[in-house]
Parts: C-alpha cells; structure tokens; sequence
C-alpha cells in the first residue's frame, strides 16, 4: 500500500472525542449543580485555560494531576484537559481513609492536587507526609481567594491564562488515567488506562448500549447525569461518551438525594448510572413521591441489581437494567438484554447480559476450560478486550495473577447459556460454601428483596462448625407493605418455594435471618460483605 508522506494517522487521544461535539453540537449546554451552566464552545475554552494554568504550575507531559471534587463541571474539565496535556489524571476516592488516600498520592507521584475546600482539611492533615513536594489548587465554590496554603484557587488561575494552548498529538499508548481500587487485603491497586484504551472504551460503549432495544439505549437527544462518583472507573465511562455525542450533561456536585431529584426534573433528566444502594436511596427519599421519574433510564453495576429494587424501580416508570465490569475493565464488558426469550422481562432486567463489542467472555474453570454454556454450569469468569487494564501500577506479581493464562480474571463466578448471556452468581470471595455445597449469595438476596418490606439484604456465609459455612441474612426494612412489616417468616417462605420448585438447593435456606439498621458498604456503596463477615461471625 503506498502511504502519502503527508497522511495524517490519527492516534486515538482523549482530544479527539471533542471535534464531534464541537461541530454539531456546539451550544448544547452542560449544567453543574444548581447554579452553572454552559455550552460546550465555553467548555473546550476552560479546558484551555486550565491546561495554561497546569502548565504554569509546572505540569507537562509526563507530569501526574489529581482531583478531590465532587462531580461538578470542574471534574469534567479535568477529564479532559489533564491528559490531553500529555500528563496523567489521578481520581483521588475521596471516601478512603486518610492513610489510604496518602498512600495513593505518594504511589502515583502526584505533582499536583486540585482539592475541593472541603476537603483541603483532610489534605493538610496528610501533607506533612508527603514523600515528595507537589502543589495545590484550591476549588471554591464561592470563588474565595486562596489561602497561603494553596498555589492558587481554581477559577483565578483559569482567569489569568489565554484560552490558547496548543494540544499536540503524540503516543496513544500513553497512560492517561490512573485511580485506586481497594481490595480484600493490602494496600490499594493502582489501575492505569492510556489514550488508547480510553477512546475504544468509549466507542465501546457508545456501540454497546445504543442497539439496547427500544427506549433503554443511549442516544444524543438522552439528559445524561451520572450518579456513580467520578473518581470510579471515569464515572464508569459515560462522560467520555455523553461528550462525544454531544449530549446534555448535567453534574450534581454532592450527592444529596433533595438536589438529584430537583436536578431530575428541572433538567429533564432521562440517563443515568448507579449502584443499587443509590437507587434504593434516591426512590425512597421523601421528595421522590413528588417527582415524575417515568423518563429515568438508569443502568444499575458495581453489585447485582435485586429483583425487588428492579420491581420497585419499574413501579415509577423507571427503565432500569443491569450491566456489568470492574475497575480493571474500564469498566463495561456486558449489558442486560431486557427482551431476552424465556425469561420474565424483570428477570431478564437483572441478568448481567450480553458481552459488549470488541467483548471476548469465557466461563471457566481451575485450568481455564470453558464449562458448558447451558445456562447452569458455574466457573470463573475470564474476559479480553482492547480497553482492560494491562497491570496494576507497580505490582507485577499481582499483574501476572490478574492476567493468569492471557484472559483477564475477574474473580466472579458465573455462568453462560446458549444465547451467550451471562449471570454473575457470585463473587468468589463470597460465594458461600457449606458442607460441599457453593451457595450463591447473589440468589439469596434477590429472593429476599421481593418480599414485601424488604428494603436492603446481603447473605453471608458465616462459620459453622459441623458445615464450615452456612448462610445468614442481614436485611434492613424498608416500607411495610399492607400486611405489615417484613419477618424472618416471610423471608423464609419465599426461599422455601424456590426450593419447591427446584430453583435453589435446600441446603441454601438459612438458619440466620436478622434486621439490622445499616448494611456496611464500600468506599463506592456496595455492600462490604468482608466487614459484615468480621461483624457476625462469632455468632
């Protein structure tokens, strides 16, 4: 093939995801919060001025920028124009301990952090243990002058630059983003994306979820708002694709179910993402009875999505379905088909789905042979795909173990039928095991979230001496039905006609059923079934 000296190939960078809304789109608006707006000609202004403003801080190629906010047009910016700098974004989780936090920002040699003034105070209690010098910028929401503890405040800095940088091309396997996801043990694990992996991701996406059938894809005319942090996985991915298609963006700043219900209705919200104790939380706030959520389209991961919460969910109006990926997945490998053959259309709702474009899924087992796809056969789950993560930052021990084989493990157990949809029983770390038995975890809690009364549930395997494990539920009430709260009886019942009907062992029934105020979660708002194991294993 002859290649003309003056062909221009095209590295696929993060920048690049902006000519499309740039030309067609220009004067669609993203909101933030409850007093900003403006359009996306404004937007790619800021994230010149911000690159200006990094640069005179010292940032350039090469250089690590991380991020304490809320999610806020700022964050937006930030996604942006950090790693088109040819520098590297680091979404700091706001919500780990401060040991946990310093940890991070040493292990990615942070150069400088843009830190929200509400927690500036958490930074400086951690600043004397910083193992290298770094700056900081302050972001105000009042715009307040920065204190001497800060390299300067936000929207000053932005004020003070041209709105001229120059963004050059280069590598596209050059890291763009890098985060921390905690584990079961040890410190957390440095998860890094590139250029790359970032651009195919979103077209990955975009491909994945705009075929969904009818009303449940993803398309430009949708109000897109997330409510998964942006320090999680790039907000799972979804304003990398809400931007390319131009769409409306609404950011909510803090997470306070009064100003997302507000910020629902008065932007006309129709898409968003969550993990089902968000959902849980936003359908049974006060203010939601007030509020139409029949334009809702909401994607539910991060933990499975109930069969009670999906119910309670399409009982106003909401299009909600599951998918599916990891922090080490970018994170999307599956989505829900919601008219799958022979299932109820809100089983169907809660099944992990189909792999997404680009997606190689297998179900395996201990030597990474596929077991039958019928539909009942279990093994771990093993994925490739152009958008996973090679390795964790600094760990090649743990690198090799996440790629054991060439597939990527992601330590959940499921199974495949023949249409090719998967169905995450478990976690391997949670499945329940008892005498002989595995006990899915995930089975438990969706029976039980049907039952009426049932707010929240996690099943756990807790220590038997006869049986080495037997389950036990933990379940928070939720609204009493007409017949009055929720009871263990009830509960009982319900897994019991599963039993009858041969849907789940009888060895599955447990023993333990308590009520409880609060279920431990996770940094992210899953449920800490670790914590919950410590807390109720004496019995």
């Amino acid at each position: 093939m002859q290649i003309a000296a003056s062909a221009y190939h095209y590295p696929l960078l993060i920048r690049h995801l902006l000519h499309t809304p740039l030309a067609c789109r220009a004067h669609q608006e993203i909101v933030s919060g409850l007093e900003w707006r403006y359009d996306y000609l404004t937007f790619r202004e800021r994230i010149a001025r911000l690159a200006g403003a990094l640069e005179r801080l010292g940032v350039g190629p090469g250089s690590t920028v991380a991020v304490m906010d809320w999610d806020g047009h700022r964050y937006l910016e930030c996604f942006f124009a950090v790693p088109m700098m040819g520098a590297r974004l680091h979404t700091i989780n706001v919500r780990l301990s401060p040991e946990q936090i310093l940890y991070t920002v040493n292990h990615a040699a942070d150069d400088v952090i843009l830190v929200h003034e509400d927690f500036a105070p958490l930074l400086a209690q951690i600043a004397p243990r910083f193992e290298r010098p770094l700056r900081t910028v302050l972001l105000s929401d009042a715009g307040a002058p920065s204190p001497s503890a800060h390299d300067g405040e936000y929207e000053a800095l932005l004020a003070n630059v041209p709105a001229d940088f120059a963004f050059a091309d280069f590598d596209e396997n050059t890291p763009a983003t890098t985060f921390y996801t905690t584990g079961t043990t040890g410190e957390p694990k440095g998860v890094e994306y590139t250029h790359r992996q970032l651009v195919l991701h979103t077209l990955g996406l975009l491909a994945g979820f705009a075929p969904v059938p009818g009303e449940s894809r993803l398309h430009r005319d949708d109000v897109y708002m997330p409510i998964t942090p942006m320090f999680h996985v790039h907000g799972w991915g979804f304003p990398y694709a809400a931007t390319l298609l131009g769409m409306k963006q609404v950011y909510p700043g803090r997470y306070e179910p009064a100003t997302l219900l507000r910020l629902i209705e008065r932007e006309g919200v129709t898409f968003s993402h969550c993990v089902p104790t968000i959902l849980h939380l936003l359908l049974n706030a006060p203010e939601a009875r007030d509020v139409d959520l029949s334009r809702m389209k909401i994607v539910i991961g991060g933990s499975a999505l109930p069969q009670g919460l999906a119910a309670a969910a399409r009982e106003r109006g909401i299009d909600v379905f599951a998918a599916y990926g990891l922090s080490e997945t970018c994170p999307f490998l599956t989505v829900a088909d919601v008219q799958q053959a022979a299932e109820s259309e809100l089983a169907a709702r809660c099944r992990t789905g189909k792999p997404g474009p680009l997606v190689e899924l297998r179900v395996v087992d201990e030597n990474l042979r596929d077991v039958a796809r019928d539909g009942h056969s279990t093994g771990e789950v093993v994925v490739r795909a152009p958008w996973l993560t090679q390795g964790y930052a600094g760990s090649a021990e743990g690198s090799e173990a996440l790629w054991r084989g060439g597939y990527l493990h992601t330590g959940d157990v499921g199974h495949l039928d023949a249409s090719g949809s998967l169905q995450i029983t478990d976690r391997m770390k949670d499945v329940i095991k008892s005498g002989g038995e595995w006990i899915s975890s995930l089975a438990l809690e969706s029976i039980a979230s049907q039952c009426a009364g049932v707010g929240e549930v996690a099943a756990i395997g807790v220590p038997d001496e006869r049986w080495g494990e037997r389950p036990m539920l933990l379940v928070v009430r939720g609204a009493p039905s007409a017949a009055g709260a929720a009871t263990a009886e009830d509960i009982r019942a319900a897994i019991a006609a599963h039993v009858d009907s041969g849907r789940l062992s009888r060895w599955a029934v447990p023993e333990r059923i308590e009520f409880v105020d609060a279920l431990d979660k996770t940094s992210v708002g899953k449920l800490d079934k670790k914590a919950l194991r410590a807390r109720y294993a004496g019995g």
